[in-house]
């Protein structure tokens, strides 16, 4: 299913024709569209797309008119939304998930002259660009803070996709750098948004042990169990100390406004052309920030430092200093080398730490 993947959202380079030239005075604004796979909440991933939003509105003004709508399944459902935003006349529409990767591509094809974001999906088309974050990144960093607090870690997860092993491994890896034994066990959903499924794992890995919990779900069930039960957990998308003061060890948090905004400003002047863009903590879309009350200075400043080498280049969370084995001890890297952007978009190992298999 990932096969070109990298090619595609790694290049960056894809390009087809100008669609549009500069609006003229007084000319109407741009309809822009967001379809939400989840409601809009006080944090979690469909927030951090709606604050994405609303930073288009800031930066454009009057130039642009944003929809969104919200708790939108993927398959059928998000095909008929699409298609019904590009047939009121929005001329650009952005499909954050996952899921809405081939109903975007279908409506596409019906609605040349409209321009589709497609963001988390991989394949583009003249009229549809695709985008994603490199979370692996932020995770790795929270690791690095778990991992200095505990050896026992737990991972809600949504599903088995390259984008949530990632996470699950760099996690781990962060992890292991600092503390070479520790674990992270991993539940899977199969969904990603079921705030009392979510919040129903988090307990049951809490009563196995688990001191720090992470989740790749979209709700903030996840840091309600944890703050209720006493414990920790990783921020994911937000930060979430609003429901868990107490329990927040840091938030991995996803910047969207400036993408979201160049991208319509590109319509706006003429100048958009589909194209691929996975950027991270580098780009300022992937940010570790907001730590807990419980966490000690040195902890959160090795941390943020650890984030500036990222920045610079100077760390890569999956390059292994020692050879890297899959958690049923198979060689999956030599030692000193590094996984390529390619190796990482089609990721489908869990790495030594990992307690836990590829099936949900």
């Amino acid at each position: 299913m990932y096969k070109n993947l990298a090619a595609t959202l790694v290049a960056a380079c894809f390009i087809s024709p100008v669609f549009s030239q500069p609006p003229a005075p007084g000319a109407p604004p741009l309809k822009i569209g967001f379809v939400y796979v989840a409601p809009v909440t006080e944090a979690g991933w469909v927030h951090q797309h709606d604050e994405g939003r609303k930073a288009v509105e800031a930066a454009l003004g009057e130039q642009v008119k944003t929809t969104y709508v919200e708790n939108v399944a993927e398959g059928a459902d998000a095909e008929r939304v699409i298609r019904d935003l590009a047939s009121q006349g929005h001329q650009l529409i952005f499909t954050p998930s996952f899921g809405y990767m081939e109903p975007t591509l279908k409506v596409a094809k019906d609605f040349p002259n409209v321009r589709f974001e497609s963001i988390t999906g991989y394949k583009t088309a003249p009229n549809v660009a695709v985008a994603n974050a490199r979370y692996y990144e932020g995770r790795y960093l929270a690791g690095i803070a778990a991992g200095r607090l505990t050896g026992s870690a737990g991972y809600v997860a949504g599903f088995p996709i390259p984008e949530v092993i990632q996470g699950i491994n760099a996690f781990t890896l962060g992890m292991r750098s600092v503390n070479p034994k520790a674990s992270v066990k991993v539940v899977w959903l199969g969904a990603w948004f079921d705030p009392p499924r979510e919040r129903e794992a988090a307990m049951a890995l809490f009563n196995q042990g688990v001191d720090i919990m992470a989740f790749h779900t979209g709700s903030d069930a996840v840091m309600r169990a944890a703050q209720e039960r006493g414990k920790l957990a990783v921020a994911y998308h937000s930060d979430m100390r609003q429901v868990a003061p107490d329990a927040q060890l840091l938030a991995i948090t996803h910047q969207w406004g400036g993408y979201y905004t160049r991208r319509a400003q590109a319509v706006l002047d003429g100048s958009w052309k589909s194209a691929a863009f996975w950027g991270g903590v580098k780009e300022g879309m992937i940010r570790v920030d907001s730590f807990g009350p419980r966490v000690p200075r040195a902890v959160a400043d090795e941390v943020l430092a650890r984030q500036r080498d990222i920045a610079a280049g100077r760390l890569h969370p999956f390059q292994a200093r020692s050879a890297l084995l899959d958690n049923e001890g198979h060689e999956v890297l030599a030692a000193g080398r590094a996984l390529s952007d390619e190796q990482i978009l089609n990721m489908h190992f869990l790495v030594q730490g990992v307690q836990g298999k590829l099936t949900p």
